[in-house]
Formats: structure tokens, C-alpha cells, sequence
């Protein structure tokens, strides 16, 4: 049997096909474009800024020791590859550079605790018999400033009303010295514990925390920042330590023998040159000045006076102008105004360990910088 199909209306020929409810819908989803991602505004970041600045302040106490012993470990990592090249174990090699540094910190201060003494004596009484001597330089400036204060009484009228006088006074607190000694033993013993641990531990953190990434471009990017860091940090700290020991020793030499100070004191000063060398401008400047005082109260000259403070302003040029360029190059060159800058903020933050501090920081940002794409400009800003 002969089965014919059924024959198609001519108006049907000419219709559209029907659009499935499956058509209409996926056509959108395959031609929409992709969003950007949402970028943080201006004022987020700022206030973002501002509340990193807040808890590192309000944590300084946990935060210094961690951050001083990565400093130290930084200056004992390269001695420490250098010692495994021989097969010393890395676990022997930390343990004897702390046993250094400890020992080498004990005789260090059993040197000066003398002379920083008999200068915290000496420096009151010193001070009265320089008075005389600092009045006479200042007089013409007093004289100055009566004459203008003069001029514009006579252009105002005569003001009769007395300054108001403020009073302040203090409660001597016994037993401050007591509870400040064992929180400092304390922040010492942590620094030298975290510093031991993380010469040790410090590779098998890094390979465990890069392991909890989830990608491999992730893990390849992070552990080639985490090794440049260690790799110019542990160069800078190092390099910059060994300088600043070599003027501190030089400053010392030449005191001693030129100027015929007694060598605790000049150990002393060389040791005091040595840590203000770790932050640029203002350490020098302060140092500077402590070396001016120390002449006005050594020396009746005034030629003998200066003596010292030239010493030391002739050193720190010497070294900070072509020793430091030609042993560091131009790579780890940092903007003057950007040094200022992140000295006054981690002064602020932290005080004297800030300054120290502030430097190797800043380095480690522009490295850091430097590695992630797109952020290479900031890096620029930093030169």
C-alpha cells in the first residue's frame, strides 16, 4: 500500500520557522560582554592607608620584634649559604651566628656602658660651663630679636599684661623602671628566638605557604618576588651593614689616634656613628650635631670644637656620595623626597626602630612593585 505524505499549504511555504523558547534565550547569553571588575575609589584606599597606619602603630609591640628579626636574618642568610657550601648544617650555622651576634653585643656593651656613663655625668655640669660660651655665639640674635620686639612695641602700644605661666608637674612613678625591665628582657629574648627560627625555618615557611595557592601562574609569581626579596634585601642589609660598621670603625680610629680620645670613648662614637648611618639624612644630620656637642664640651678651641663634627661630616660624604653608589649601583637608588617621606612615617610609627627600619621597607616595597605587573610605574615613582 502506497502511503503519499500530506501535502503542505501553500501560505505555509512562505512562514518563518518558529523560534524556540531554547534560542531566544541562549543568543543573549553567548554575545554579552564581559564586565570590568570593580576597582577600589580613591577615598577607600586612603582610608584603607590610614587604618593599616592606625593597627601598625596600636601593634608596634608584636609587630617591631617580628620585623627585627626578619632584619637580622636577612644579614645572616647569605653567611648561612655560604656555610652550607661547606656542609655545615643550616641548624649549626644559625645556632653559631646568634652565639656571635650575642657575644659580639655583650663585649660591644660591656666597651661603652663606661663612657656612656661617666658622659651621662658629665654632660649637665659640661653644659653650664658651655653656656657662657653658646650665650656670647646667640647674642647677636637675642640683640636681633629685642630691637624687633622693640619696633613693634613702639608701632602697637605698649602692652602691659604679663605671659600666662604653665606649670606642669609630674608624678615620679617608683616602680616604672621595674615593669619596664622585664618587658624589654622580654621583646629581646623574642627578637633573638624569632631570629634563630626564622634562619632556620624560614625556606620550608616560604615553600609551604606557596603551596596554598591555587594556581601555578600565582605560585610561580609570588615565589619569584619572595626570592628577589631575599635575594636584594639580604644583599642591601648586608652590604649596608658592612659600611656603616666600616665608618663606625674608621670614626673611632680617627678619633683615637688624631684627637687622642680614650678608645671606650671612641668606640663609643664609632658605635653611635655606625647605627645613625642606617638612616639616611636624618641619622648623619643627628650625628652631626651629637659630634658638635662633644667637641664644645672636649675642647675649649674653637677650632678643636668644629674638629670632630668635620671628621664625621667628612666620612659620611666620602661614603654616602661615592662608596654606597659604587658598591650598591643605581638599582637600589631611592627618590631623596620619597626616603624623607617614609623616615618621617615609620619614625612616627615606631620611633628610633622605625628609622632604622625604614629603608630596607622601602626597598622591599619597590621590589615587590616592581615584580607585579601593571604596578611598574609605582616602582618608577620610587627611583
Amino acid at each position: 500500500m502506497n502511503v503519499t505524505p500530506p501535502e503542505v499549504p501553500a501560505s505555509a511555504e512562505n512562514t518563518p520557522p518558529i523560534l524556540t523558547q531554547t534560542t531566544v534565550s541562549v543568543e543573549p547569553i553567548l554575545t554579552r560582554p564581559n564586565r570590568p571588575r570593580p576597582r577600589a575609589s580613591m577615598a577607600m584606599l586612603v582610608v584603607a592607608v590610614l587604618a593599616g597606619c592606625v593597627v601598625a602603630w596600636a601593634a608596634q609591640a608584636l609587630i617591631l620584634p617580628v620585623l627585627l628579626a626578619g632584619f637580622f636574618a636577612l644579614i645572616g642568610n647569605p653567611v648561612i649559604r655560604l656555610l652550607q657550601r661547606i656542609y655545615v648544617p643550616r641548624f649549626v650555622s644559625a645556632l653559631l651566628l646568634i652565639a656571635l651576634g650575642i657575644g659580639g653585643a655583650v663585649w660591644l656593651g660591656q666597651q661603652l656602658v663606661e663612657p656612656a656613663g661617666e658622659w651621662v655625668r658629665q654632660v649637665p655640669r659640661e653644659m653650664r660651663d658651655l653656656t657662657p660660651k653658646l650665650r656670647n655665639l646667640i647674642k647677636p640674635v637675642q640683640e636681633a630679636n629685642q630691637a624687633a620686639k622693640n619696633i613693634a612695641r613702639a608701632a602697637g602700644g605698649e602692652n602691659t599684661a604679663k605671659p600666662v605661666e604653665v606649670v606642669k608637674t609630674e608624678v615620679n612613678d617608683p616602680y616604672k623602671v621595674l615593669t619596664a625591665t622585664p618587658k624589654l628582657i622580654a621583646a629581646i629574648l623574642a627578637v633573638v628566638l624569632l631570629t634563630f627560627f626564622f634562619m632556620v625555618y624560614g625556606q620550608n615557611l616560604q615553600r609551604h605557604a606557596l603551596a596554598l595557592l591555587p594556581s601555578r601562574q600565582k605560585k610561580r609569581v609570588t615565589a619569584d618576588i619572595l626570592q628577589s626579596i631575599e635575594r636584594e634585601i639580604s644583599r642591601y642589609v648586608l652590604t649596608i651593614s658592612v659600611i656603616n660598621v666600616l665608618v663606625g670603625l674608621t670614626l673611632a680610629l680617627i678619633l683615637y689616634m688624631v684627637l687622642h680620645i680614650p678608645l671606650p670613648e671612641a668606640l663609643l662614637w664609632g658605635t653611635m656613628a655606625t647605627l645613625l648611618n642606617y638612616a639616611p639624612y636624618v641619622g648623619p644630620l643627628l650625628g652631626i650635631l651629637i659630634m658638635l656637642l662633644m667637641g664644645f664640651v672636649a675642647y675649649d678651641e674653637l677650632w678643636r670644637s668644629l674638629l670632630p663634627a668635620g671628621i664625621y661630616l667628612g666620612l659620611h660624604t666620602l661614603e654616602g656620595q661615592f662608596i654606597t653608589p659604587i658598591v650598591l649601583g643605581k638599582r637600589m637608588a631611592l627618590s631623596p623626597l620619597i626616603l624623607i617621606l617614609s623616615l618621617m612615617v615609620f619614625g612616627w610609627l615606631w620611633g628610633i626602630i622605625g628609622l632604622l627600619l625604614a629603608v630596607p621597607l622601602l626597598v622591599c616595597v619597590k621590589i615587590v612593585l616592581e615584580r607585579i605587573e601593571g604596578l611598574e610605574g609605582w616602582a618608577k615613582l620610587l627611583e
